[in-house]
């Protein structure tokens, strides 16, 4: 099994992360660009609270999901696989966040949207080998 330390390396090089949140049966699955934090094992995104996975998410809510980047060659993919808890950010949290995520993506500053963390209990490090996974 890879090390927090080798998942946290790959993921600084990736940006977009996708995940799947659930409501009474219902699935949805929803992208954004993430900041890593290696130290609380958690993403943080900034999505609108108008959109649909938002709306099921409500203020915190279990989620699954991915990360995988974009190789042309089968032998190169790679992908992260989670699940946690999604929860919106407020006060000082949020306001942290916001900071350090602007640093990454510096056109995020223009949005409003709130800041989301998602925060992972369970993760694992995908790596082609050979054919097989």
């Amino acid at each position: 099994m890879e090390t927090l330390t080798a998942i946290s390396r790959w993921l600084a090089k990736q940006h977009v992360v996708t995940w799947c949140v659930q409501q009474e049966g219902e699935l949805w699955c929803a992208n954004a660009f993430y900041l890593f934090d290696a130290q609380k094992v958690a993403f943080y995104i900034l999505t609108e609270e108008k959109t649909r996975h938002a709306q099921m998410s409500g203020p915190q809510a279990a989620i699954a999901g991915t990360v995988n980047g974009q190789p042309k060659t089968v032998a190169l993919i790679r992908g992260v696989q989670f699940k946690g808890e999604i929860r919106r950010l407020e006060g000082e949290e949020s306001d942290l966040a916001r900071k350090a995520y602007n640093r990454r993506f510096p056109v995020a500053r223009m949005l409003s949207a709130p800041v989301w963390e998602i925060r992972l209990d369970e993760i694992k490090f995908n790596r082609q080998h050979a054919g097989l996974w």
